[in-house]
């Protein structure tokens, strides 16, 4: 990273006071406002030290976070439709209404093309989507104030798309819901750049983020393979790989968008080698649902 050049930035129209030029202190004795106070606890769990000076200086909230908010928006209002309009027997589990949904990827039904991305839109209970949006939001506003949109938009909808694509090789006759693909390519993207830039971090604030992500990580990849092994629930049973997939997604592709703040992208080779990896990774999916998956 360090070999690469930085990019030509401007100030955004709105500037900051001079008192935020110094990275860390309060210039001067200058009191901060709760914006600026904001701003710097974002830059000190999203940035390595080398760049928040540069993410101080045109920090703003111009656009706003919008692509995660309206991800999650657009989750919550599908999941209503199904538990208001179309009741399940209880709210907690599974039923006939989810299965029976455009939206869900079934193996029989994946000529469906848009399966494989709309998949996200269903959860399987209250727990499931609450566990899903709280963890989206709490992590994806951030990184979306530092990277916007695009790029976390980017990340979110490879994991989603990896995580159907790897349950359509590895679990072929199971059946898919729930945005844990996305929620696990924004895990791995953070993870692994809080693992890189440990040093450059506060030592606590990295080791506490990587306990905390792990933790998360154990805790619900345990209940997922609880629900797909042990239980007896009839019926379709729900793919677990899908939280694999969008992981290593996110550990690869997620990794290089939210390492290269303030560096040309397009100079990245390691972008190269993820999006090079990434699309031979979709053709040979697309190629094994074709002609070679088992599934009906």
């Amino acid at each position: 990273m360090d070999g690469m050049d930085l990019e030509e930035q401007e100030r955004l129209p709105v500037q900051r006071d001079e008192r935020d030029g110094d990275g860390d202190g309060d210039g001067g004795g200058a009191k901060l406002g709760c914006c600026e106070k904001f701003q710097r606890s974002i830059s000190k769990w999203m940035l390595p030290e080398q760049s928040r000076n540069k993410y101080l200086e045109r920090a703003n909230c111009c656009p706003p976070p919008i692509f995660i908010i309206l991800i999650s928006i657009g989750e919550l209002a599908v999941f209503i439709y199904y538990a208001v309009w179309k009741p399940q027997k209880q709210w907690v589990t599974l039923d006939e209404g989810i299965w029976n949904s455009p939206l869900t990827y079934k193996p029989a039904e994946r000529e469906e093309a848009w399966r494989f991305i709309s998949y996200m839109f269903v959860h399987a209970g209250v727990e499931h989507i609450l566990g899903n949006l709280v963890m989206q939001l709490v992590l994806g506003i951030p990184l979306e104030l530092v990277h916007k949109g695009f790029e976390v938009g980017m990340v979110y909808l490879a994991g989603v798309l990896a995580g159907s694509l790897a349950s359509s090789i590895f679990d072929p006759m199971n059946a898919l819901v729930g945005a844990s693909g996305g929620v696990y390519a924004l895990m791995g993207g953070y993870f692994m750049n809080a693992v890189v830039n440990f040093r450059e971090m506060i030592p606590l604030m990295g080791i506490f983020r990587i306990v905390v992500i792990v933790g998360i990580v154990g805790t619900d990849v345990g209940f997922a393979l609880y629900r797909r092994f042990l239980t007896d629930e009839g019926g379709m049973k729900v793919s677990f790989v899908a939280h694999i997939g969008g992981g290593v997604a996110g550990m690869t592709i997620g990794y290089v968008f939210f390492s290269s703040y303030n560096h040309k992208l397009l100079k990245d080779p390691r972008f190269w080698m993820c999006i090079v990896g990434y699309l031979v990774f979709v053709v040979f999916a697309v190629l094994f649902n074709i002609f070679l998956s088992p599934a009906p």
